[in-house]
């Protein structure tokens, strides 16, 4: 069951990623490009929890790939503000 459910997550990762590719595509803003690699970083993270053996969400591992895209995600969110406090 665990591993149907790492793989839904993993494909709703992929999902939201192409959805944030599709808007930096017609907009070429780099917010959404950002937000799109952070939620691949996510998918690959769930995708290797699950194929690994003997693996746990909570290995020190899994957890910082984890916290590399949330990290990506402040990044984003910092990025975008920045570029709105410039543009005034």
């Amino acid at each position: 069951m665990t591993l149907i459910l790492l793989g839904a997550v993993a494909m709703a990762n992929c999902a939201i990623l192409l959805f944030f590719i599709r808007f930096w595509r017609t907009t070429r803003d780099k917010f959404f490009l950002i937000f799109g690699t952070a939620f691949l970083v996510d998918a690959v993270e769930r995708v290797l929890v699950g194929i690994i053996p003997h693996s746990d969400e909570q290995d020190p591992l899994f957890y910082l790939i984890r916290l590399f895209a949330f990290a990506i995600i402040l990044y984003a969110v910092i990025y975008k503000n920045r570029m709105m406090r410039q543009k005034k």
